[in-house]
């Protein structure tokens, strides 16, 4: 069986991105520095072809896909289950605000329990089994095919951690840069990575999670 490929993009750069805001399901505009980055994306993946384009459904996902689909000529596909880890009460916050006014459930959520979930929210154990469960979904569909994917930090983040056999919580040792391009193959029931946070398409430096 052919391996099948995975192009993964991490949403660009939004206005609670530039703040230090929890974004999780809501949403904040893309910056003039975030629509850049988009165009830059949709030029560099033009030209290849893709068999499957799908996409998360929250709002700076389906913007950055937008630019994307005008390039390759493809509409992507929205899948709720590409979304970013809901963070519960916590959105809308910088991690600051969300110390000072939920002090202990804060510290819970610091104490990085794989099935801690902040209220409102879901933990880090639940995006990961819905997310990688919808791409291993696609795979065992659709092998030996390239899929483009775009979507968001935790979900990369967590298929990362899971392809190089890291643990799921923890202080992120690795880059996780808005507008980044990163290739997984999925064969034989197994996760190899190709290419980790490419961003030779874009101008200056991205903004980073770490």
């Amino acid at each position: 069986m052919s391996a099948t490929q995975f192009i993964l993009v991490r949403h660009v750069e939004t206005l609670w991105n530039r703040q230090g805001r929890i974004q999780g399901h809501l949403d904040s505009p893309l910056t003039a520095e975030g629509i850049a980055q988009a165009q830059a994306l949709a030029r560099r993946l033009s030209g290849t072809r893709y068999d499957l384009f799908v996409s998360s459904d929250l709002g700076r996902a389906q913007a950055t896909a937008a630019y994307i689909a005008a390039e390759i000529g493809m509409e992507p596909v929205p899948d709720m289950r590409l979304r970013e880890r809901h963070y519960g009460i916590f959105q809308g916050m910088t991690r600051a605000e969300a110390k000072a006014t939920h002090p202990e459930v804060y510290r819970c959520y610091r104490d990085e329990d794989l099935e801690f979930a902040i209220p409102g929210g879901e933990s880090t154990q639940a995006c990961f089994a819905r997310s990688v469960g919808c791409l291993e979904e696609l795979a065992a569909c659709r092998p030996g095919q390239r899929i483009l994917v775009v979507t968001h930090g935790g979900v990369v983040d967590g298929l990362y951690r899971h392809t190089k056999k890291l643990p799921h919580v923890g202080p992120r040792v690795f880059s996780m840069v808005n507008g980044s391009l990163n290739e997984f193959l999925y064969e034989r029931g197994k996760w190899h990575l190709k290419s980790w946070a490419d961003v030779a398409h874009l101008e200056g430096t991205p903004l980073d999670d770490v």
